[in-house]
C-alpha cells in the first residue's frame, strides 16, 4: 500500500470505523470523487495505487456511461470499514492491490460470485478459489539496493538471510505495508511460526533507524543513499525511474533464489460486495477490468507497471517477462487472509 499517498493511520479500531460508517451514510454522495449526475453510478473503494484506478475508471465511464464514484484508502482501511458498515455499507465494488484483503472479506460472507465469463479471462490460480473475485494484475517482490553501499556479492540470496547481524543499520523495512504481508505469511508457510518470529525479531533490529511507512519510502531512500537495501515490490522501482529519469536512479534491483519464500508474487485483485445494490453494473465492472482494454492500460499505456494477468495480455516496460519468474510458489489460498502475518508482525513488535 501507499501509506505516504493516503496519510491514513492503519490501525483504526472497529469503534472508531462504525461512526465512520455512520458518517458516510449520512453524508451520500458529498463524500464522492466523481460524478457526472448518471442515473447508472457505481461507488468503488480503491486500495489501488491512482495510477492505475484513474485511467481504468476513465477508460469504463466512456465505454458504458456508467459513473464510477471513488473512494480511496489503504486496503485493509477499506476491508475493514466494509465490515463496520455491513449491509449498509454505500460499495458495490473493492478493488485492492493484493489478495488478504479480499480474502478477508470473503471469509466475512460479504462478497457476490464473480460472473463466470469474468473469472474465465484470468488463470484460475490468480483468482478466488471459491469464485468471489477476480484476480487482475500482479507483482512481484525484489530486492532493491544501492552499489554505492553494498555490492551485489553482498546481498542475501534468500529472504532469511535479512536476519544475518551484517545487514544491522543498512536494511529499510516498511512492516506496516500490506504488501510485506505476503512476504511474512510465506515465511511462516516454509519454517513454521517459531523461526518466523525469530527472523522479524532479527530483521527489526536491523532496520533499526530505517523503518518506513511503505515502499515508495524505501525506494527513494535506498535510491539516494539512506539505506543500503530493502524489500520492495518490483514497480516502485519502475515508477521511480519514470519520475526522476534513468540518470538520477542510482539503486538496482535483483531476486532472491528461485522459490525463495522471499520471491513472492502478489496479486492484485476485485470484488463485488453482496450489499450492492448494483450488482449489474458492478459486474460489469469487474468484467471490464479483466478485459483487454484494461489490461493494456495496466501493461502498456499507464504508469502502473504491474503485470497483466487476465486476456492474454502482457507488459511493454522493460521488467523482467511474467513467464521468466521463479517465484515461492505459494498459492492464494496459503496466502489467506493475511491474519496471521499481522498476529506475527505484532508478536515481533512491529505493528
Amino acid at each position: 500500500m501507499t501509506a505516504r499517498r493516503r496519510g491514513t493511520t492503519r490501525l483504526i479500531t472497529l469503534a472508531a470505523l462504525a461512526i465512520v460508517a455512520g458518517l458516510l451514510a449520512g453524508c451520500g454522495n458529498a463524500l464522492s470523487v466523481s460524478s457526472s449526475g448518471s442515473a447508472q453510478s457505481i461507488t468503488l473503494y480503491s486500495g489501488q495505487h491512482p495510477q492505475t484506478t484513474d485511467k481504468l475508471v476513465a477508460a469504463f465511464e466512456k465505454q458504458t456511461g456508467i459513473t464510477v464514484r471513488t473512494r480511496s484508502d489503504d486496503e485493509d482501511v477499506l476491508a475493514q470499514q466494509i465490515v463496520a458498515e455491513g449491509s449498509k455499507s454505500p460499495a458495490d465494488v473493492i478493488y485492492t492491490e493484493n489478495s488478504p484483503a479480499l480474502e478477508f472479506l470473503q471469509d466475512k460472507g460479504l462478497l457476490s460470485a464473480v460472473d463466470q465469463a469474468t473469472l474465465s479471462k484470468t488463470p484460475a490460480r490468480f483468482s478466488s478459489p471459491q469464485g468471489d473475485w477476480v484476480g487482475v494484475s500482479a507483482r512481484v517482490s525484489v530486492i532493491i539496493y544501492n552499489p554505492s553501499l553494498i555490492k551485489a556479492s553482498q546481498l542475501p540470496t534468500s529472504v532469511m538471510q535479512l536476519a544475518d547481524s551484517k545487514y544491522r543499520g543498512k536494511l529499510a523495512l516498511a512492516a506496516g505495508e500490506t504488501d510485506f504481508q505476503p512476504i511474512v505469511t510465506s515465511v511462516l508457510h516454509a519454517h513454521g511460526q517459531a523461526a518466523t518470529v525469530r527472523w522479524l525479531q532479527a530483521i527489526k533490529a536491523n532496520a533499526a533507524g530505517h523503518i518506513y511507512p511503505d515502499n515508495e519510502t524505501i525506494t527513494s531512500q535506498v535510491n539516494r543513499g539512506a539505506a543500503a537495501l530493502g524489500i520492495i515490490n518490483e514497480y516502485y522501482w519502475y515508477r521511480l525511474r519514470a519520475e526522476i529519469g534513468a540518470g538520477s536512479m542510482h539503486s538496482k534491483i535483483t531476486y532472491f533464489a528461485p522459490r525463495d519464500p522471499g520471491y513472492v508474487i502478489d496479486v492484485s485483485g476485485a470484488a463485488v460486495l453482496k450489499s450492492s445494490t448494483h450488482q449489474a453494473a458492478a459486474q460489469r465492472f469487474l468484467a471490464f477490468l479483466v478485459s483487454k482494454q484494461a489490461q493494456e492500460i495496466i501493461g502498456r499505456d499507464s504508469l502502473s507497471y504491474e503485470y497483466p494477468v487476465a486476456s492474454g495480455v502482457t507488459t511493454a516496460a522493460p521488467e523482467t517477462p511474467f513467464g521468466d519468474l521463479q517465484p515461492n510458489p505459494i498459492t492464494i489460498d496459503e496466502l489467506g487472509d493475511g491474519s496471521a502475518a499481522i498476529a506475527l508482525l505484532r508478536q515481533a513488535g512491529l505493528l
